[in-house]
């Protein structure tokens, strides 16, 4: 398929799953996007390196930087979040500590949602801190919440469209009002949504990122991140943001907004920081995700089906107390996930065993057809017990408010027939 000359917004989202950034390899007529395993590229001449050094044409100097493979990964993404530009990196931690490496100076501060991954709480709240870079907790329900936290050191607010581990669906919009009215850019990590579900750039998200290890690339064999520049920021209008806006000394003072306009942010993510801090993704994991990407919007519409089978099941079993799931319509969030994902409220929810710890345990080695993992986002159904592993390195108050207590346990909901999935949870909940 050739789509040059079409408009990529012309496309639908499956067609675009499977060919945006992509086109048969010239050299071979390859019709799969091929894996370009190489360090370094060779220069037409010293001309044409100088140009590519100092930022005046794009193209391929060395893999930390850039790689064929990861740029129509990265294409392809920024397609089906409706953004400007992406850049992909080696984990979904890598690119956070892109995203922020970005927008933050010593004793800068950003707000975030308590209602995120632990390893994201565990990322903002000690290794941060080694830069200077300080967060504030916000909850995630409660937009005013954000509002109360801001002041002048504050550089950006971030949540999660999809709540890890417990399934709350947060209300971008109005988060984003308040981000707006602070002149600072609203990030949203859109990993147990993806773009098939939600499209956060949509609701005022500025920044999107992605755990690519989870379900863009859907089969739990290879880690990536990708952050998607929405193409919507200012830059420019105050100097908050001087690695954007203030003459850039690596490059002989060129101004990253001023020059690359509404790819700015990915670009300085890319020159500046990939470049410098090096969380560079393989060109295999590139490829890995590229091919799980093609297969998305079929494999969500299946987690969401089976997820909501699986919630309404456990909803009424005996021995579990409560279920956290926004596609009940008595979840506290089920007006949200109507408005903001109508399509499914993703694969991953929590529930509370009677018994508490001791029980969650107790089912988390009991089953048979689940494994037992810290991951989400694979073909296969995962379950874990977060108070005793993912969420192990948070206090038991920053547990609650993660959504992590003793009784909670966190499923990602797979591919599989919905028939068996509960029959592995109720012989785990008999044991």
């Amino acid at each position: 398929m050739n789509m040059q000359g079409t408009k990529l917004a012309d496309y639908g989202f499956n067609t675009l799953s499977v060919h945006a950034g992509a086109a048969p390899d010239p050299t071979t007529g390859a019709r799969a996007t091929p894996i370009y395993q190489t360090t370094s590229y060779v220069f037409d001449d010293v001309d044409h390196a100088a140009s590519l050094f100092g930022l005046q044409q794009f193209g391929n100097i060395y893999t930390r930087i850039g790689n064929p493979t990861q740029a129509v990964l990265e294409e392809r993404v920024a397609a089906l979040e409706g953004g400007t530009a992406a850049l992909a990196a080696a984990s979904g931690h890598g690119a956070q500590l892109l995203c922020f490496h970005s927008l933050m100076q010593p004793g800068d501060e950003f707000i975030a949602s308590r209602q995120l991954y632990g390893g994201s709480v565990n990322q903002f709240g000690q290794a941060f801190k080694n830069f200077g870079w300080n967060v504030k907790w916000a909850d995630g329900r409660d937009p005013e919440s954000f509002r109360r936290l801001v002041h002048a050191k504050t550089k950006a607010i971030f949540i999660e469209s999809i709540a890890n581990p417990g399934g709350v669906v947060i209300d971008i919009e109005a988060i984003s009002a308040v981000a707006r009215e602070a002149g600072i850019p609203l990030i949203v990590d859109n990993t147990l949504a993806t773009p098939y579900l939600v499209r956060p750039i949509e609701w005022g998200a500025d920044i999107v990122l992605h755990s690519m290890t989870k379900f863009l690339g859907g089969h739990g064999n290879s880690i990536g991140g990708m952050i998607v520049d929405a193409g919507t920021f200012d830059w420019s209008r105050t100097k908050k943001y001087p690695m954007l806006s203030e003459p850039c000394p690596s490059y002989h003072g060129i101004k990253m907004h001023e020059t690359f306009g509404d790819m700015a942010f990915a670009i300085t993510c890319r020159v500046l920081g990939l470049r410098d801090l090096g969380p560079a993704i393989s060109p295999f994991n590139a490829y890995l995700l590229l091919t799980g990407i093609e297969t998305l919007p079929l494999r969500m519409q299946k987690h969401c089906e089976n997820a909501r089978a699986v919630a309404q099941h456990l909803s009424r079993h005996p021995k579990v107390s409560w279920v956290s799931y926004a596609n009940l319509p008595n979840d506290p969030c089920y007006g949200l996930a109507q408005t903001y994902c109508p399509k499914g409220a993703g694969a991953v929810f929590t529930f509370g065993v009677r018994g508490g710890y001791e029980a969650g345990v107790k089912l988390v080695n009991s089953v048979k057809l689940f494994s037992h993992l810290a991951n989400v986002g694979d073909t296969r159904s995962l379950i874990i017990h977060p108070a005793s592993t993912t969420h192990r390195q948070l206090t038991d108050d920053q547990k609650t408010h993660a959504g992590a207590g003793p009784d909670v346990v966190r499923v990602s909901i797979g591919i599989e027939d919905v028939a068996d999935i509960i029959s592995d949870l109720d012989q785990g909940l008999a044991a």
